[in-house]
């Protein structure tokens, strides 16, 4: 039998087997053709136990605290009995291709508790903040049991709507301090945020208050993106675990409400679709960069475009050309 054998790798992930979890996920985040089939081969066995989780991303600045938020959260959300998966996302090097990975150091309790699962996953320089896999490793995990699912991403910035296309809940944890975080929150990430939370309010709860309160006025001028919910800003402590459980139970109000609204299946649907194209558009990416004659011509148009001699438009048909064999208003 297959070392990678997808009925049998199936089986054992039914039966919530964290090696057998694990290696899975191992085998999706793979570019290697033969396992990129095996993984979906494996996810079209697993699809009909998916779709029950709790799906929440969690972004913040960095030092907004969100390691220790999210072992607070992830504790007491399996006090209430569920099972926690959480994604952690590290950013990878762009000249070395390396990454930290060190959640798992960050999040020691939760790493070591027997309802979690922590794996933290390098972005490989994907747009968004996120694994490129990442939506691969929510079914798969699901699929073991896990019924709420975090991702951690990278950072803030225009990007991050690439999470928020992927989960049920976006969170943005916010520090108290406003200031240029007040001025971003008008630049378009929590526009699609669905819960703002301004963390470490144990360091000062007056300022958390107050930041609280600038955010939300800040909110009022923004259109929600659910005409089913209002953004709310809570206040919590993840280092002491003050208000966390109100964040866990503003989320339950949340899918209540869209769940009730039909708006998180009809928002599950077009993620679905969403995902189908980025595969589609990525997949003929690599098809077109790995082509022999566009390969063999791409360094020379890029110096051409590079020094000016050569419109970018010009070489970019050239290289379509050279893809499909023909113009490329005539491959329709």
């Amino acid at each position: 039998m297959s070392r990678h054998d997808p009925d049998a790798l199936a089986g054992r992930i039914r039966e919530g087997d964290r090696r057998a979890l694990a290696q899975a996920i191992t085998l999706a985040e793979s570019t290697r053709s033969d396992h990129r089939r095996q993984a979906e081969a494996l996810l079209e066995r697993l699809l009909g136990d998916t779709g029950s989780a709790a799906r929440i991303g969690i972004s913040g600045v960095p030092g907004v605290g969100k390691s220790t938020f999210i072992e607070a959260f992830g504790l007491h959300v399996i006090d209430q009995g569920h099972r926690v998966a959480v994604l952690a996302v590290d950013p990878t090097s762009s000249r070395t291709g390396g990454s930290i990975l060190g959640d798992k150091t960050r999040m020691q309790e939760l790493a070591r508790h027997s309802g979690a699962f922590v794996r933290p996953s390098p972005t490989g320089g994907t747009l968004g903040g996120v694994a490129r896999r990442t939506r691969e490793v929510m079914l798969l995990c699901e699929a073991a049991g896990f019924d709420v699912v975090l991702v951690e991403t990278v950072g803030v910035g225009q990007s991050e709507t690439a999470v928020a296309e992927m989960v049920d809940l976006f969170m943005l944890l916010l520090l108290p301090g406003g200031g240029d975080e007040l001025q971003g929150i008008k630049k378009g990430v929590s526009e699609i945020a669905d819960l703002l939370v301004v963390n470490k309010a144990d360091a000062d709860p007056d300022a958390a208050r107050a930041a609280a309160s600038e955010y939300r006025s800040a909110l009022r001028m923004l259109r929600p993106a659910s005409k089913s919910w209002t953004p709310p800003v809570l206040t919590c402590s993840g280092l002491h675990g003050r208000g966390v459980a109100e964040v866990w139970d503003k989320i339950g109000e949340y899918r209540a409400a869209l769940t009730q609204s039909g708006e998180l299946a009809r928002r599950r649907a077009e993620q679905a679709r969403s995902w189908m194209w980025n595969e589609v558009e990525e997949t003929l990416t690599r098809a077109f960069r790995s082509h022999p004659e566009v390969a063999r011509r791409l360094p020379e148009l890029e110096r051409a475009v590079t020094d000016g001699s050569i419109p970018a438009a010009a070489a970019a048909r050239e290289l379509l050309q050279l893809f499909l064999g023909r113009p490329p208003e005539d491959a329709a």
